[in-house]
């Protein structure tokens, strides 16, 4: 098994998040915010497809060497799972769901005679004969025995829950179908539609290129999905490197007001006085001149890459908690002021608890709302970075590398449209369930809302 930098972070903040969760979760403030969450239909729907591009990020963080001599030397679960995307390349450019090149090419036939008319490809739909009379039912054959096979298997699942349930009483909440019906028949219903989903996409995909090629025959949908977990990476890790700079720095602020107040207040205007992208391509530029004169460092392709994912996420972090920073400030200021806080005081509690009881908790719902609200704007940022080649490395699987490769492609003739189009489809449905998902905490965790 080899663990990179960041996979070592996304383990620690799956722990760091499984140890929140309990804490959040016994504290009775929580309860009401949680359980209108838990019935707001269009902030579940959002968490669950939130969760699965998580776990497809965690699969792809779980690397170890490959002894495949067609492989990377390192390889994640995802990678292992995927290998037929992943092998079975094509020469070049080829629409979606096609059994022939996009591009007219000289074909020798076996009588010896040469033609000039599109490719057969080597994988896609190479067991029909007649793909232009076979393809559209081969297809809906494919899809039916993926539907099936993710009923099976989803049928199967929930006789083992309710097995669970009556035997162990691991499965309790099912207790509860009747008394909170909408939340989870709508939780079941949406999870059983994904799974059926990720049947019929696996099925297609083992014969199919459902997104087409790129330039040099590589699957795109495969592409796509590797770039969840750059996606993931950036908004998680750039949350975990912001958040102790904006909560300590905002709450001491606030709290102990004086000088302490004037020097953070004049480290964050100073910072935000810089303009954020000369900033960052500044950083960029100065780990690839640390790269290039520390090479035995870095012998590996995937651990140059994922060293600037690490650092792009470092710039992120340090050049973006300003925002939550001055929120925590004021919020701090009007709490130190409250008549619990100012008895704390008067009775000589110490500063360093009356901080960790009284004003944190109060302002968790700040943090919690930020948080939400800026991992969907971080995903965006990194595909913007990366569009003007200042972002993640190039050799690293991402949707922003994926539209800046479009650029040349949209203007060529054929069109090839299918990158742009798979990047777009899949960073629009992460975005829009993180703002989604941001607005329904929002609304849960405001004080103004009964």
């Amino acid at each position: 098994m080899v663990i990179l930098w960041t996979d070592a972070l996304i383990y620690f903040l799956v722990v760091t998040v499984i140890f929140l969760s309990f804490y959040v979760v016994r504290k009775p403030q929580f309860k009401r915010p949680l359980t209108k969450i838990f019935h707001n239909k269009s902030g579940m729907v959002s968490l669950i497809f939130l969760i699965f591009f998580m776990m497809i990020g965690l699969f792809d963080s779980v690397h170890f060497k490959s002894n495949e001599t067609h492989a990377k030397p390192i390889i994640s679960v995802l990678d292992y799972w995927m290998t037929p995307l992943r092998t079975q390349g094509e020469k070049t450019y080829s629409a979606p769901f096609s059994t022939h090149l996009y591009n007219k090419e000289m074909v020798v036939l076996d009588n010896g005679s040469k033609v000039w008319r599109y490719p057969r490809l080597k994988y896609a739909g190479v067991y029909l004969d007649k793909p232009e009379q076979q393809k559209i039912t081969d297809i809906v054959l494919k899809s039916g025995q993926g539907f099936l096979k993710g009923v099976v298997f989803c049928a199967m699942m929930i006789f083992g829950l309710f097995l669970l349930n009556r035997y162990y009483g691991a499965m309790s909440a099912l207790n509860d179908w009747k008394q909170s019906p909408m939340a989870l028949k709508l939780i079941s219903s949406v999870v059983i539609m994904m799974i059926i989903g990720s049947f019929i996409l696996v099925e297609l995909s083992s014969y199919y290129h459902i997104f087409g090629t790129d330039k040099v025959g590589e699957d795109v949908f495969y592409q796509a999905i590797k770039s969840i977990r750059t996606g993931l990476v950036i908004g998680s890790l750039t949350t975990l490197i912001m958040l102790p700079l904006a909560i300590v720095f905002g709450i001491m602020a606030g709290f102990f007001r004086g000088w302490v107040d004037d020097v953070i207040q004049y480290l964050y205007t100073t910072l935000n006085s810089i303009p954020s992208v000369l900033l960052i391509a500044a950083s960029i530029l100065m780990v690839q001149v640390y790269m290039a004169n520390h090479a035995e460092n870095f012998t590996s392709l995937i651990i140059r890459a994922d060293m600037r994912l690490l650092f792009l996420c470092l710039i992120l972090g340090v050049t973006s908690w300003t925002g939550l920073c001055r929120l925590l400030r004021a919020e701090t200021l009007k709490l130190r002021e409250m008549e619990y806080v100012q008895a704390a005081q008067a009775l000589g509690v110490q500063r360093s608890k009356i901080l960790w009881r009284h004003i944190l908790p109060n302002v968790m719902h700040i943090v919690l709302i930020s948080v939400a609200l800026d991992f969907s704007a971080l995903v965006l940022a990194e595909a913007v970075l990366s569009y003007i080649n200042i972002g993640v490395d190039p050799t690293t699987y991402s949707w922003g590398n994926m539209i800046n490769g479009a650029r040349l492609e949209m203007a060529r003739e054929p069109v090839v449209w299918w990158s742009l189009t798979a990047s777009f489809i899949f960073m629009f449905t992460l975005v829009l369930a993180a703002n989604l998902f941001a607005d329904c905490v929002s609304d849960a965790f405001d004080p103004r809302r009964v």
